[in-house]
């Protein structure tokens, strides 16, 4: 009796440390290893306990950010704002898009309805390529819309769109979905050389990273050959972020919720590009809403200098004494150059010297070229 009340008085670890000493069998080898198990797992779960709730990430250009999976918005701290999604950036008022409720998972944003707002357009010259893109994305709402690591994120995925972008005038907007977090979610372009899957298993900030590429960060930050650039305000869920790509006048600019951001880049001509997004954010998801080309004409200049004289209404057609048929023709070939808004406002002392949302450098640069290629023709 008294020998079981020891053993029962005994810890596990203990007993089997006894016992292995007492029997020293040929499976003494054995029950070391699982002894030497035993205490690791102990003194595992003892460091884990120290630390708490402490984070391990690293910037754009680490290796590794545990805030680009579904991060707990209970155990975040506020330092580390990656992990929390950008809000007070969407292009409506739409009571899901003006802020993240506070829940345990990204994963109850994805169950409201998608916001409709902004998504007029019912013809695209392009959409997303099932063909060129990373592992960790699924294509839906007939390949316009981009879902990126649909369970966990472990690195980052990029795509890249079906058609190159040709000689002419190239507009697209795309729009946020999802919660906006992570290392990072961009959107740019890029030629055939970029790697889309080169960085499946990296954190970083894709587009941008080399000579072939350039990146508009969710943070507001341009990349492109590895260099940064402050360039405009963040973008978060709900932003329609739009891109014109002038290859007659070699000027890529963006846009931000329909309104000028800044020229991003010149000297474009004589290349080949694609439409590209990347994000290393779990459940985190894109969508084309608009995608329009055309040629560089006389009628598309005297559209893009009207838009400039009429910066103040929503659609310079609205206000223009033009037959009703002629009116259809214009709003199906150029209502993306009528519609888009050059505003010229100063921009604040606060913003930017690289760019903003009301960047004068919008109307200015672009025209100014403009003048030049029409006096060299």
């Amino acid at each position: 009796m008294a020998a079981v009340c020891n053993l029962l008085s005994l810890s596990p670890l203990a007993y089997l440390s006894q016992n292995s000493m007492a029997r020293r069998t040929r499976s003494s080898r054995a029950w070391h290893f699982v002894l030497s198990g035993v205490r690791r797992e102990t003194d595992t779960r003892a460091v884990a306990l120290a630390t708490g709730a402490r984070g391990w990430g690293y910037d754009s250009d680490g290796q590794h950010s545990d805030s680009d999976s579904e991060p707990e918005f209970s155990s975040l701290s506020p330092s580390i704002p990656s992990a929390i999604p950008v809000t007070g950036e969407s292009y409506c008022n739409c009571e899901n898009q003006s802020e993240a409720p506070y829940c345990s998972s990204l994963h109850a944003l994805h169950r409201v309805k998608d916001c409709q707002c902004g998504e007029e357009d019912e013809y695209f010259d392009w959409v997303w390529d099932d063909l060129n893109k990373s592992t960790a994305t699924l294509l839906t709402c007939d390949n316009r819309k981009v879902n990126f690591h649909m369970e966990y994120s472990c690195g980052t995925a990029a795509i890249r769109g079906n058609k190159e972008l040709a000689d002419g005038q190239h507009f697209w907007e795309i729009k946020m979905t999802s919660p906006v977090y992570g290392t990072d979610m961009m959107v740019g372009i890029g030629t055939s050389d970029v790697n889309l899957d080169k960085y499946r298993h990296t954190f970083c900030s894709l587009l941008g990273k080399d000579e072939d590429s350039w990146g508009l960060s969710y943070t507001g930050l341009l990349h492109h050959k590895g260099d940064k650039t402050n360039f405009s305000s963040r973008f978060g869920q709900g932003s329609i972020i739009g891109v014109h790509l002038d290859t007659w006048h070699g000027t890529l600019t963006f846009f931000k919720n329909r309104k000028c951001i800044g020229v991003a880049a010149t000297k474009l001509q004589n290349k080949k590009f694609y439409p590209m997004v990347c994000s290393t954010a779990a459940k985190s998801s894109m969508k084309v809403i608009r995608s329009c080309a055309s040629c560089t004409s006389l009628q598309y200049l005297c559209c893009y200098r009207l838009r400039q004289l009429l910066p103040d209404y929503v659609d310079t057609l609205e206000v223009l004494p033009l037959p009703p048929g002629l009116k259809q023709v214009l709003h199906n070939k150029l209502g993306w150059v009528l519609s888009m808004n050059y505003s010229t406002s100063k921009p604040s002392s606060s913003s930017s010297s690289s760019g903003s949302d009301s960047d004068s450098s919008c109307g200015s640069d672009a025209e100014a070229c403009q003048r030049k290629r029409c006096r060299r023709t």
